[in-house]
C-alpha cells in the first residue's frame, strides 16, 4: 500500500472513530419519571411530566421515559347508613363485589407500570426521578431500588417525594427528610445556601414564591446534606424564628440524590426559575454539572 494511501485510510479511521466518539459524548442521558401515587394525587402531576420532558428536550441532556398511574382508578362504594333498607345492602354487597375485583386488576395494572423499576429494567437508566409521588409504592424491589441508587446513579425527588414510603426508613434515610405537615398556601421566600450549586445559582440570594403548600420536614438532619434552600421562618411556626429545610444534595454511597420540597402547584412547575432550579438539580444528580454535596454543618 502506497504512503499516500496509508494515511488517507488512517485518518478517514482516526476521523470515523473521532465521530463516533464526538456522539457517544452528546448522547443524551435516560430518566424514569415516576408519577404513581398511593396517597394524595397531585393535579399538578400532569404539569410536571410534560415540564419535565420540555426541560429535557430544549436541554437535549436527557430523555424521559415514564412509570404513571393507570386510568381509571376504581373507588369503593359508600357504606349505607344503620337504617339502610335490604335492597340496599344488598346492593351495596353487590357493588362491594364489582369495586374488589375491579381494584384488582387496578393494582396489578399499577404494578406493571412499577415493573420498569426492577432491579434488572433500572439498567435502562441513568437516574430516576419521583415527580409528586405519595405512599407505599408497590415497586418490585424497593431495596434493590435503593442499592441501585447507592451504586452510583441519580435520584431526584419533587415536593410530595418526601410523603413516600413513611414506613419505610431506608428510603427516608436515603431521601435526607420526611414530610410531616403543611399549611395553608402562603408566599414565601427561600434562603439560598449555595449561590454556586446548579440548582441554585440562578437564584440569587434568595427565591420568592407568591403562592405554595410549604412543607415541614421531619426526620431532616443538616449534618447529613447539602442544604440548598432553607427557610428562617415557616408558616407552620408562625411564633417562632428557626431553621427550616426545603431543598438539597446529598450522596447516597457513589450515587447523588437531588430534593426540592416546592412543586405543589401548576405554576410552580411552569415557573422559569422553578424549571432552572429543577433542571439544575437533574444535572447535577446525572453528573453533567459540579456542585457540592458535603454538608455545610459538621455532625455533633
Amino acid at each position: 500500500m502506497s504512503t499516500l494511501k496509508h494515511s488517507f485510510l488512517t485518518k478517514t479511521i482516526l476521523g470515523l472513530m473521532l465521530i463516533g466518539l464526538t456522539a457517544t459524548a452528546a448522547e443524551p442521558k435516560k430518566i424514569l419519571v415516576v408519577t404513581t401515587t398511593t396517597g394524595f394525587r397531585h393535579s399538578s402531576i400532569g404539569t410536571a411530566e410534560k415540564v419535565l420532558a420540555k426541560i429535557g428536550e430544549q436541554s437535549k441532556l436527557f430523555t424521559v421515559d415514564y412509570a404513571q398511574q393507570p386510568a381509571h382508578q376504581p373507588n369503593a362504594p359508600k357504606k349505607p347508613g344503620a337504617n339502610a333498607t335490604p335492597e340496599e345492602l344488598q346492593k351495596f354487597q353487590a357493588d362491594s363485589e364489582k369495586f374488589k375485583a375491579a381494584d384488582a386488576e387496578w393494582q396489578t395494572a399499577l404494578k406493571e407500570s412499577l415493573s420498569k423499576l426492577s432491579v434488572e429494567n433500572l439498567k435502562n437508566y441513568d437516574a430516576v426521578i419521583f415527580a409528586n409521588t405519595t405512599g407505599d409504592l408497590p415497586l418490585p424491589d424497593r431495596q434493590g431500588f435503593l442499592d441501585w441508587v447507592a451504586a452510583g446513579h441519580g435520584f431526584i425527588g419533587m415536593h410530595s417525594a418526601s410523603d413516600t414510603y413513611h414506613g419505610f426508613k431506608p428510603y427516608i434515610e436515603m431521601l435526607g427528610g420526611e414530610f410531616q405537615t403543611h399549611g395553608a398556601q402562603v408566599g414565601v421566600e427561600c434562603l439560598v445556601q449555595d449561590t454556586s450549586h446548579p440548582a441554585t445559582k440562578h437564584l440569587g440570594e434568595s427565591y420568592c414564591i407568591e403562592q405554595e403548600e410549604v412543607y415541614l420536614i421531619k426526620n431532616y438532619e443538616p449534618s447529613k446534606v447539602h442544604e440548598l434552600l432553607t427557610l428562617d421562618k415557616h408558616p407552620n411556626k408562625k411564633k417562632e424564628s428557626g431553621h427550616f429545610a426545603v431543598a438539597w444534595s446529598k450522596e447516597y454511597g457513589k450515587g447523588k440524590v437531588f430534593y426540592t420540597s416546592l412543586g405543589h402547584r401548576e405554576d410552580v412547575w411552569e415557573n422559569e426559575r422553578y424549571k432552572k432550579h429543577i433542571l439544575g438539580g437533574i444535572k447535577w444528580a446525572l453528573g453533567l454539572e459540579p456542585g457540592d454535596a458535603k454538608p455545610q454543618t459538621a455532625a455533633n
